[in-house]
């Protein structure tokens, strides 16, 4: 892998990384809820999703993804539906307040990650990226284990520090409302947009 291609790589995945849609939707409105730490939660489930299809490309196996149509179907279904449920949960849910996000329960944790996961997962234009996009850019079955670890890296390196950026800025904004009436909208109108990512994924 050369390093113009690995840079046309990292290009390729930012674009995909910023531009909108349910993975950036969901991560910001956990920011939103929750805080920055609670969207980390979010942004490593969708990194491990990409991952997931990364391998799957490099390793030959995308045409295998592609037979798997009717179960990526209900991967799409049931991550929508998982993701309308957290939405309508913040709308809930007691709003916590600024400092206090890090007492968060583990299955708290999990629960959020699979969201990620599942955004990732049942997201066509992700799917597209690596089955379609990402052999014009190198030639995958010529990449070592150290081009695949290369690759693996700057997927999650590009991922985290988009993400995160929205994640920070979300956070930053969620810090001026500290009145519980303000948060409470702040939480319902981040779990709207949750849902909105759902029902995006569950219809696409």
């Amino acid at each position: 892998m050369t390093i113009e291609s690995a840079f046309a790589f990292s290009i390729a995945m930012f674009i995909l990384a910023a531009s909108p849609g349910p993975g950036i939707f969901a991560t910001v409105a956990q920011a939103l809820a929750g805080g920055f730490r609670s969207a980390l939660d979010v942004i490593f489930g969708i990194v491990a999703g990409d991952l997931v299809f990364l391998l799957l490309a490099v390793y030959g196996l995308s045409t295998l993804a592609r037979t798997l149509g009717e179960f990526f179907v209900v991967v799409k279904l049931a991550g929508g539906g998982y993701l309308i449920w957290l939405g309508i949960k913040l709308w809930l849910t007691k709003p916590i307040p600024p400092g206090k996000q890090n007492v968060d329960k583990q299955q708290s944790n999990i629960q959020r990650m699979l969201g990620g996961l599942f955004i990732t997962l049942g997201n066509p234009k992700v799917i597209l990226f690596y089955a379609g996009f990402l052999p014009t850019f190198m030639d995958l079955g010529r990449l070592t284990v150290g081009d695949v670890c290369l690759v693996a890296g700057l997927v999650v390196i590009v991922l985290v520090l988009t993400l995160g950026a929205y994640a920070w800025s979300a956070a930053r904004a969620r810090v001026l409302f500290t009145k519980p009436r303000a948060m409470r909208n702040l939480n319902r109108g981040a779990g709207t947009i949750m849902v909105g990512a759902g029902v995006t994924i569950a219809t696409r």
